[in-house]
């Protein structure tokens, strides 16, 4: 199916995946499509909507992404139907069971990701690293401030609804008259998305590229439809309009422990894989995980 390109609408279709692997080409990061040509011990991964023959049997260490998809019909139909889980977007991330911890943003989507069905025991809040320091955004090259920020999304790309021309009015009616830039989700159609913008607000600057965190940092509000960029606003605490329920938001901010998020998670990691080596034992000197500067906002030692 995704050769047949019938994927585009999921994280799995051929233009995110070309996307991801040049990325690590012109990192000079290593690539072993398949996982082929190595045993590996341990995978850390931010998506479970497929679990691959070659992860089968292997600890598995799950890392929320960001913002989860609303769960609509189709996380219903999954659910009850036993469906693949990728045909519901990312509203099914977590429901594999098929690793050792998910590692979540804050106590509001560990509850969020328990509701949906998720094994308690294996739902830890440990922070994001991409949302976990959004202060040290304020330092940036950006060249304008003191405006609207505008992020679109793919959801007409995603096969979902989407009335562009009637985001595009609200977002000009919170606008009230200030200077407004446009922030493009990558996966748009940008030449058409252009040409709506420019029907509606013929002003405003418009972006397709560029560092999405410093344009929040830079802002005065923030208008999204369904994008996890909110949470860096919300942290932030700017101005914030979204499709989104605004008080379901705020209980979902990523936790701010200045930066250690991936020092936690790899403590997880390094759990899972003494559980692997010995699997009836317990440990007898488990390292701390509740370092200094990530004290607040969750409890590291509660099970789960």
């Amino acid at each position: 199916m995704r050769r047949l390109g019938a994927l585009e609408f999921t994280v799995i279709g051929d233009r995110i995946r070309q996307r991801s692997e040049a990325y690590l080409c012109d990192h000079g990061l290593r690539l072993d499509y398949a996982g082929q040509l190595n045993h590996y011990d341990l995978v850390v991964t931010t998506s479970d909507l497929i679990i691959q023959d070659t992860l089968r049997n292997k600890p598995v260490i799950l890392v929320q992404e960001g913002m989860t998809d609303p769960e609509d019909v189709r996380f219903g139909l999954v659910k009850a139907l036993r469906l693949p889980r990728w045909l519901a977007g990312t509203a099914t991330v977590g429901l594999s069971n098929a690793y050792q911890y998910l590692c979540v943003a804050s106590p509001g989507y560990r509850h969020l990701f328990i509701n949906k069905g998720c094994n308690p025991s294996k739902v830890v809040v440990t922070g994001l690293p991409n949302f976990d320091h959004v202060s040290s955004y304020c330092q940036n090259d950006f060249p304008y401030r003191d405006y609207v920020l505008v992020a679109t999304s793919n959801a007409r790309e995603t096969y979902k609804p989407d009335d562009r021309r009637v985001f595009l009015k609200w977002a000009y009616e919170k606008a009230k008259g200030r200077p407004m830039i446009f922030k493009l989700h990558p996966n748009e159609n940008i030449a058409r998305a252009r040409k709506e913008i420019q029907a509606i607000a013929p002003d405003a600057l418009v972006f397709s590229e560029g560092n999405t965190d410093y344009m929040i940092a830079n802002c005065e509000a923030l208008v999204t439809q369904y994008s996890s960029c909110i949470f860096v606003g919300l942290a932030l605490g700017k101005e914030c309009y979204s499709y989104f329920n605004m008080d379901y938001l705020r209980q979902l901010i990523p936790i701010q422990n200045g930066g250690v998020s991936g020092q936690i998670i790899a403590e997880y990691c390094i759990r899972a894989l003494e559980r692997q080596a010995h699997p009836v034992t317990q440990r007898t000197n488990p390292q701390k995980l509740r370092l200094d500067k990530a004290r607040e906002g969750y409890d590291a030692n509660q099970p789960g």
